[in-house]
């Protein structure tokens, strides 16, 4: 019987490869407990996806598209609601503040600190001289570089 149906089939769905795939998509719907568009007629589930195929009473394309999603791998995301948008904005808010009272790499040391350590001001250049003395390199590197 699933022969002379496979046959029926073909008329419907060329590719066998392409009615296998969406035949056996619909026997697991079947099995899911999809409701059935023919008699049962004491056949197995893939037997009765075939006879709905030969019969049309299902829609191939349907089955070709259920198949598709049931195989893919990569789940679309939905963009977040209103309510989400404003808890990433609150915490995005929260953490720009708790960086603002983090120490940055390469600030000074708060004057306690100092104190502790090393008890008192140290000798530090001016910015004046460290302009001056990066003007320095930079025009020994240039003379040196023609």
């Amino acid at each position: 019987m699933a022969r002379v149906t496979v046959e029926d089939c073909i008329i419907k769905v060329p590719n066998r490869f392409d009615l296998v795939m969406r035949a056996a998509q619909r026997a697991r719907a079947v099995s899911a407990g999809s409701a059935l568009t023919v008699e049962r007629d004491n056949d197995k589930n893939p037997v009765v996806a075939l006879r709905e195929i030969a019969e049309g009473s299902v829609d191939i394309e349907e089955l070709g598209n259920a198949l598709i999603k049931d195989q893919q791998k990569h789940v679309e995301m939905d963009e977040p609601e209103g309510d989400e948008m404003d808890l990433i904005a609150m915490k995005q808010e929260m953490v720009g503040e708790a960086d603002e009272y983090a120490p940055e790499a390469g600030a000074p040391e708060a004057p306690a600190l100092a104190e502790k350590e090393g008890g008192g001001e140290e000798a530090k250049p001016e910015k004046g001289e460290d302009e001056e003395a990066a003007s320095e390199v930079t025009a020994e590197e240039k003379d040196g570089g023609s």
